[in-house]
């Protein structure tokens, strides 16, 4: 830190405690100054020789009989008078970037120029701001913090402007000129290294200087920034460090401190001016979106407005798919029922399709390669959008509070083609019924038919077959595809019964179920582990009697029906599972092959989008003539 010192004299200032001062001298004091609530005890000649001000004031108190003076509103009070009554006696003084900018102004008030004496004060400090605290970019830094309590003087006098011109010079030369001491604030810096040996070694980064203006006033820092940003010298992406750093230092993390009313007005001026200083190419990838995401959250909690909240959502949704779960974490305010604004990002998801130029059902507006290159939107980028919405879902199924329509618009924002996967789905449909357990049945099925489970990944497959929260339905689907992923790897036709079964077993068990809740009966159990390997048995010796005349047709269902006794001894599936095998492989043996190859069509499209392997259990060979034609006759009255 620059400092100068002015005067020869020893400090003869005194005070005795109750806010009186005076100078140690032979001679008695012959004029008293009243500075606010001080009083100064001093003497007449050496402040006539210095001030005009003091020169009219001491000759009016004179012509009125009194050798009392009263100083009202100097810049700096008390303090600041002491400073300049030294220099009037010649005594030391030592000025620094913490004092000068109130001495430049106590100076201009008493009227210390270079009319009443050569050399005055006003010239010395000139030469010191100018030699000194301009040079220097923390002393100018501090000179400027300074000012705002020196307004309106400050602002008049032009030290404001000179501040903030010499930060900004600073701020915009080549970084490779710039000594490392000046980012004195840096939290990498450490105090026993030797500037010169840091400089050379480490490289200065573009955005050294963006941590050291954190701490200016809110008003100050957007002229600095103005006055930065008029250089043209600096790009956007350090632009958007530096607002960054400053809203980091200024805007709570904490949601409550947002919602106390005594700090909403103060809040809402910060925000105004982060925005208004961003970069006006809103397509700018220097900005991340998650500060603009954090941005938007404060806009909310404290309710900025609807301008600053719609300029913060168009650039957002540039860039959304560059999101993480957590910033599109918005906390709701009433009377939203759910903890989180989940209509808010809906509308940003809808913003950035339309931008993006993608209708519904996955297609581009546009000419695909124009329509791309024109909105900067690839495939990959609505891949992420559609994980990130996806993982967003599952957050906020949670609350018991969303609704169902919510969920579905929010599922069905994102195309088909956007969706490879749907394990991501199936996770936040499984979350939300869970913490939904008293959802209708048409709801329930309403939120599954979202997925599809040829999409599942095996892992999701072996869940969703055990998982008694999905509709009956769903968990059929899922055990057919599953039959037929692991046919397909076998290279191995899938039987038409199977098929026609699985088709009926769908509608059968639902039906089943209705009559058990209508009749207040409890559901059967499920069969023992030992009635299942009995079955799996019974399953080969009745296939191949069946098919004794179709030869390798015979020989393959055999083969698969194996395989898929192998698959049952490796996974454990709910009794529901079991079930559902019992059924399937019973019908599928009782089934004749023309009445399989009638019914292919029905089946098969009742079936198509189904899912995961079956799990082989059955019922005894005795009870399957009963309960075959039972549903054969209930099937045919249908």
């Amino acid at each position: 830190m620059k400092f100068m010192k002015l005067g020869s004299k020893p400090d003869a200032f005194q005070t005795d405690g109750n806010d009186a001062r005076y100078v140690l001298s032979d001679l008695p004091s012959d004029i008293v100054i009243h500075v606010d609530d001080a009083r100064f005890y001093l003497h007449k000649f050496p402040l006539l020789s210095k001030s005009s001000l003091l020169q009219r004031l001491i000759i009016e108190a004179s012509q009125n009989g009194t050798d009392e003076v009263v100083i009202q509103d100097i810049p700096g009070g008390v303090k600041t008078f002491e400073i300049c009554a030294k220099f009037c006696y010649g005594m030391v003084v030592t000025l620094n970037a913490y004092n000068v900018v109130a001495a430049r102004c106590a100076a201009e008030y008493l009227g210390m120029t270079e009319d009443v004496e050569k050399s005055n004060l006003i010239f010395k400090i000139e030469v010191f701001l100018n030699s000194g605290i301009f040079r220097s970019w923390k002393d100018s830094i501090i000179a400027l913090q300074t000012t705002d309590a020196l307004l309106p003087w400050s602002e008049e006098l032009k030290l404001v402007g000179r501040c903030i011109d010499s930060i900004a010079t600073k701020a915009t030369v080549n970084p490779s000129n710039v000594m490392w001491s000046y980012t004195y604030n840096r939290k990498s810096a450490s105090s026993d290294e030797i500037v010169e040996a840091r400089k050379s070694s480490q490289a200065v980064p573009k955005d050294w200087w963006v941590e050291d203006l954190r701490e200016l006033d809110v008003d100050l820092y957007r002229r600095v920034m103005v006055a930065v940003k008029s250089r043209g010298r600096i790009p956007s992406d350090v632009v958007g460090e530096a607002l960054k750093a400053y809203a980091a230092r200024w805007l709570p993390e904490c949601c409550d401190t947002l919602a106390d009313n005594a700090y909403s007005e103060a809040y809402k001026h910060l925000l105004e001016t982060i925005v208004w200083l961003l970069p006006s190419d809103k397509g700018s990838s220097g900005i991340s979106c998650g500060f603009f995401l954090k941005l938007l959250k404060v806009t909310v909690l404290i309710g900025a407005g609807e301008l600053l909240k719609e300029e913060l959502m168009d650039r957002i949704m540039l860039q959304l798919h560059k999101a993480s779960v957590n910033d599109l974490l918005i906390p709701s305010k009433p009377p939203a029922q759910t903890v989180y604004d989940v209509q808010l990002v809906q509308t940003l998801i809808s913003r950035y399709m339309s931008h993006a130029g993608v209708a519904q059902d996955g297609i581009f507006l546009n000419n695909l390669d124009q329509e791309m290159f024109e909105t900067n939107v690839d495939s990959e980028s609505l891949l992420a959008l559609c994980k990130l919405v996806d993982r967003y879902i599952a957050e906020v199924a949670s609350d018991p509070n969303l609704s169902v329509s919510s969920f579905v618009d929010l599922a069905t924002s994102m195309p088909e083609t956007a969706r490879p996967t749907h394990d991501g789905l199936y996770t936040a449909i499984d979350v939300f019924l869970k913490l939904h357990p008293a959802l209708p049945k048409m709801e329930k099925r309403k939120i599954s038919s979202l997925m599809d489970v040829k999409k599942l990944s095996k892992g999701a497959c072996i869940h969703a077959a055990q998982n008694d929260r999905l509709p009956l339905r769903v968990v059929v689907q899922v055990l057919f595809f599953e039959q037929l992923r692991a046919a397909g790897a076998a290279a191995v036709t899938p039987n038409v019964s199977v098929a026609r079964c699985m088709a009926r077993l769908a509608q059968e068990e639902e039906e089943d179920d209705h009559e058990h809740w209508k009749e207040g009966r409890a559901l059967p159990e499920p069969p023992t582990p030992g009635a299942l390997k009995r079955q799996l048995g019974s399953l080969k010796l009745g296939v191949g009697d069946h098919h004794q005349g179709a030869g390798d047709d015979g020989r393959r269902l055999v083969a698969r029906s194996s395989s898929v006794a192998n698959q049952s001894s490796r996974l454990s599936l709910s009794s529901r599972s079991r079930r559902i095998f019992d059924r399937l492989w019973v019908g599928g043996a009782k089934l004749p092959g023309e009445a399989a190859a009638a019914a292919v069509g029905k089946g098969s499209s009742d079936t198509s989008g189904s899912s995961q392997s079956p799990r082989s259990s059955a019922k005894p060979l005795e009870s399957k003539s009963s309960s075959s034609s039972s549903r054969n006759r209930r099937y045919s009255v249908s």
